[in-house]
């Protein structure tokens, strides 16, 4: 278990501010020890919960390029047909991935290939649950030409929390299994397309792991 560099700005502020706010409490609040406690415990759970948000674990990946690996941990909420608009224009299986703020918000790459295609939009903050978070909220595309030339779309979508989406990639690049492809601060969501005669591995409300769980076989 290692911390994400995306992590270490947010840490470091958060622990001089949590000291700043600490050392007020001793301050003002040093004859009211019933109520300088408490709080000083609430800032020390607040800043392991921040800490704990930028994990990112050790895991082993079977590289395999007949599979759709999951692109982040998560639940999934929405298995559909749906007309892909953006690049892929034809209907696709979509497959969308729900992240708590407890979650690994960590990005990798569903399938092998290259990078064809990555933009970034403007947009909204609605709950990334909202059926509309896909298409107005601030979002993210990546497109990966697979090996066997299928191309598999995902989407990063921020959420009411999260505010900043993090793209690692850029068109051109390779794409790997075991590679980070971006990251989402703090409660999000991720759509992928996937062909329609790929055969779809998991469930309604199934949790998954990035880079681990199967969410499509070619």
């Amino acid at each position: 278990m290692t911390i994400h560099k995306e992590g270490f700005r947010i840490i470091a502020t958060s622990f001089i501010v949590l000291i700043i706010v600490n050392v007020a409490f001793k301050f003002f609040l040093s004859d009211l020890p019933y109520v300088c406690i408490p709080l000083r415990i609430v800032t020390l759970v607040l800043f392991f919960l921040i800490v704990y948000f930028f994990r990112i674990p050790k895991r082993t990946v079977t590289i395999n390029d007949n599979l759709i690996l999951a692109p982040s941990d998560g639940t999934v909420v929405v298995i559909e047909e749906v007309e892909e608009n953006e690049f892929l224009k034809e209907k696709c299986t979509q497959i969308s991935i729900f992240m708590s703020p407890l979650n690994i918000h960590c990005q990798w790459f569903p399938v092998n290939g290259e990078v064809t295609y990555t933009k970034h939009h403007s947009g909204s903050y609605l709950v990334a649950w909202h059926p509309k978070s896909s298409t107005e909220n601030e979002r993210n595309t990546i497109v990966v030409k697979a090996k066997n030339g299928k191309s598999i779309l995902f989407r990063q979508i921020a959420g009411a929390v999260a505010r900043r989406i993090v793209c690692f990639t850029k068109a051109g690049d390779l794409a790997s299994q075991d590679k980070q492809a971006g990251f989402i601060k703090f409660g999000s969501r991720i759509d992928v397309f996937v062909p329609l005669n790929a055969k779809i591995k998991v469930g309604l409300e199934q949790k998954v792991q990035g880079n681990q769980t199967v969410l499509a076989e070619f």
